[in-house]
């Protein structure tokens, strides 16, 4: 208690973690709970044993398992995507100074403020017209674009303070753009690259919004339109919402702490520069 005293910010970090903790640890051990459990012992209560039909009527009601694989398959698609498109804006705008890269800056800086529903019915319309409507490559595309945005404004920042001397002895020894783009500068930048594609993946698992209007077909959903639709039905006890809860955001917790190291790692080494 005296160190947590000395260190305020190490007092606001252990804060900051026990309200994040908190929450999950409710959610898991409601989800575990029977109904008539929830309902005679309240949700603070402990469960007297694992109760898991909760957990297998949401999965068998939602097809969990299809919604697992459309959300991981259009997080990932649009974190490597993303993050690639990122690479190759930044490095036209940071290393290559193309002209104007003020202006072309502000336009991601304004395409990142723009709010998701002045989009709706213009990607709405363009998809339908493209004949991608209620396809998942349609939110691949458009999330895509959405996250690079932001990756460029990241990166062109990183880039733009790139040592020069490294790219002129580079040109020097006979390397092309491409080369020192994919020899020098991606493995240098690999730290915070690392950090893109932990973020653009979450980001975009916990999009709502977009999804539902985009991925009407029941095989198309993603994790998230899914436990929305499904608690708009008004079909699911207090234990299923949280067993539901419980599986809508584990596996982002999951990918998360898988690459925590690389997170922890792109952190520090921005720091350090």
């Amino acid at each position: 208690m005296t160190a947590l005293r000395r260190y305020p910010v190490l007092l606001a970090l252990c804060l900051a973690a026990l309200f994040m903790v908190v929450p999950f640890l409710i959610v898991a051990v409601n989800a575990v709970k029977s109904p008539a459990e929830y309902s005679q012992n309240g949700p603070l209560s402990l469960p007297h044993g694992l109760y898991l039909d909760g957990l297998k009527d949401f999965w068998q009601r939602v097809d969990y398992t299809q919604k697992l694989v459309n959300s991981t398959l259009i997080s990932g698609s649009v974190a490597l995507l993303a993050t690639a498109l990122s690479v190759l804006n930044a490095y036209a705008i940071g290393v290559g100074r193309i002209r104007g890269r003020t202006w072309v800056l502000a336009f991601f800086v304004l395409a990142n403020m723009l709010p998701q529903e002045a989009l709706v019915y213009p990607l709405y319309y363009l998809s339908k017209q493209a004949g991608l409507y209620d396809t998942r490559l349609s939110v691949i595309i458009v999330f895509t674009v959405i996250q690079s945005a932001f990756g460029t404004y990241l990166l062109s920042a990183v880039l733009g303070q790139f040592p020069r001397e490294i790219v002129e002895a580079a040109r020097i020894d006979g390397a092309n753009k491409w080369q020192i783009l994919v020899r020098i500068v991606v493995p240098v930048s690999r730290p915070t690259l690392g950090v893109l594609l932990v973020f653009f993946f979450i980001w975009t698992w916990n999009e709502f919004l977009l999804p539902l209007v985009m991925l009407i077909s029941n095989d198309n959903q993603t994790v998230s339109v899914a436990l929305g639709v499904l608690q708009g039905q008004r079909l699911m006890d207090a234990t299923m919402t949280n067993a539901a809860a419980l599986l809508g955001v584990l596996p982002a917790i999951v990918f998360f702490l898988v690459f925590q190291r690389t997170l922890t790692r792109g952190i520090a080494a921005g720091a350090v520069k």
